[in-house]
């Protein structure tokens, strides 16, 4: 007799009842046919497979299959590549503060191995960063906003010396081009035109504010958290190779951030140099924002310098035809020796280039990518030719 505290199933009582089920495989097809949500169990079912013995895999020759994983493919990389697009302006942003970092970082070694730890060296760099933007705004700030208020207010006396050159005069009555610019700086609501109202201007100054600050604190994280972020990078490839592939991505990082450095040192040469010439030519009037503009396009490599120079030889043609000869003569000079040999012998030294490969990764980069390909286009170059030297040359020596 059961014990009445023990629950029994209904497989229990068969042999009480002779119509009850057999085996718990009956007893399911009984629920079954009285309309139970759950299959019988199948007589392929036993300890090791208890749900089943799986079938055979499905063939991967099939036309099926290969006309499957193609499709899926295509749509994966079409989400991917409209995903990017869309978060494209991040990613710049995302870029321009890891170059930054990488820039940083051998300032940040440098008081390591004095030292310092990491954190307070981060912090070091970041309070000395900020400390030279403050002094800049603040002392520069104030001749600066002057020497602009007075540029764009002889602007309109500018173009008239223009049109005193017959070549400049010729050209303005057959394509209007000295003409419309005139006519646009004498409408007194020129700024807030030129930026698409006051609302606009509000949100412009906005958005380059913030872009700054999230700039800023993205180059602050990775700053400090560039030695986990290469950890993980690095745990990604294999075991064996990881010694090596380490130290490939270390020389890599070594010349990006040799690289930066170069590139703002070349840009501070050429804002230094356009500062002593424009003061000693007799533009000091404009001398402090046409220099700081040359050094801000000076960052574009090569087709930045050019624009920075053209830029102050139509001033200094505007201003007299002397100064505009001898600001066009100055910067044909000084031009071919930063484009053909300070740069890329800066670039040489820096991330181990050669100079031919500097120029052509420039230019192929600034027409692919603009001014950001223009900027990838040597630390890319350097990466590629140490990953074609260390791997490719030496798998073919070997073989």
């Amino acid at each position: 007799m059961a014990d009445p505290g023990v629950r029994t199933s209904p497989l229990d009582d068969s042999n009480e009842d002779p119509d009850a089920p057999a085996s718990k495989h009956d007893y399911d097809q009984v629920l079954s046919d009285r309309g139970s949500l759950y299959d019988p169990i199948p007589d392929s079912t036993d300890d090791d497979n208890p749900y089943g013995r799986p079938g055979r895999p499905i063939s991967r020759q099939s036309a099926f299959y290969k006309g499957f994983a193609a499709t899926l493919g295509v749509l994966v990389a079409l989400a991917i590549g409209f995903a990017v697009r869309e978060v494209s302006s991040v990613l710049v942003l995302v870029l321009i503060a890891v170059f930054l970092a990488v820039g940083l970082n051998p300032i940040v070694e440098f008081a390591i191995r004095r030292g310092m730890k990491r954190a307070w060296a981060v912090l070091f760099v970041t309070l000395l960063a900020l400390c030279f933007l403050s002094v800049a705004v603040f002392v520069v700030g104030g001749v600066l906003r002057a020497q602009v208020t007075t540029l764009i207010n002889d602007a309109p006396h500018l173009l008239d010396d223009l049109r005193k050159h017959k070549t400049i005069a010729h050209l303005d009555a057959k394509y209007h081009i000295l003409s419309s610019i005139e006519t646009k700086l004498k409408k007194p609501d020129f700024i807030t035109d030129a930026f698409g109202g006051v609302f606009n201007v509000g949100l412009t100054v906005l958005n380059a504010v913030v872009t700054t600050v999230v700039v800023m604190i993205l180059t602050i994280y990775f700053l400090a958290g560039l030695p986990t972020l290469k950890r993980a990078l690095y745990s990604l490839s294999p075991a064996t190779r990881r010694d090596r592939v380490g130290q490939l991505g270390d020389e890599i990082l070594r010349r990006v951030g040799r690289y930066v450095i170069g590139a703002f040192s070349v840009a501070l040469l050429a804002g230094t140099v356009s500062l002593v010439f424009l003061l000693s030519v007799g533009l000091a009037q404009y001398a402090l924002p046409l220099a700081l503009m040359v050094a801000i396009l000076d960052l574009i490599p090569l087709v930045g310098s050019i624009t920075g120079a053209a830029l102050v030889s139509i001033v200094g043609l505007a201003n007299s035809l002397s100064i505009g000869i001898a600001c066009i003569v100055f910067y044909l000079i000084y031009e071919t020796l930063e484009g053909y040999v300070i740069y890329p012998r800066v670039m040489r030294s820096s991330v181990d280039v050669p100079e031919y490969v500097t120029i052509i990764a420039v230019l192929a980069g600034g027409a692919l990518g603009g001014v950001v390909g223009a900027l990838l286009a040597l630390p890319i170059a350097a990466a590629l030719l140490l990953i074609v030297r260390e791997v490719w040359v030496r798998r073919q020596d070997v073989s």
